[in-house]
């Protein structure tokens, strides 16, 4: 039997590509939950740094309202990402030197009203 030229590199290939799929799958896996101390440290961050430019309700400030029906109107990661990465060119600076991005992550669904708070 002939092989096309897209067939073998396709059967070449798969092997590899069988190889990457455990990997993938790790990658969407959920980010692991701090533990109750740090969420405390987090829900304090969160009331104190953010309220100081988002209002100390959320509501709003220098900052958009953070609240959860404000945030739930926005992608659990978007959030997280800004979280992490802050928004160049506004004032919301990056936390990733206070926080990991797990607990950015936690903190996005903490504030879309996902997760319960300790």
């Amino acid at each position: 039997m002939r092989c096309n030229r897209s067939w073998c590199w396709a059967l070449a290939c798969l092997p590899a590509l069988l190889c990457l799929l455990p990997g993938l799958a790790l990658a969407q896996a959920p980010a692991p939950t701090p533990t109750p101390q740090r969420q405390q440290q987090l829900l304090r961050m969160l009331q104190q740094d953010c309220g100081s430019c988002h209002g100390m309700r959320l509501t709003g400030g220098l900052g958009p309202p953070i609240h959860a029906q404000a945030m739930r109107e926005l992608p659990r990661d978007s959030i997280a990402a800004v979280i992490y990465h802050g928004r160049p060119g506004t004032p919301m600076p990056p936390w990733k030197s206070m926080l990991s991005a797990a607990e950015a992550e936690w903190l996005a669904g903490v504030l879309r009203g996902e997760e319960v708070k300790p």
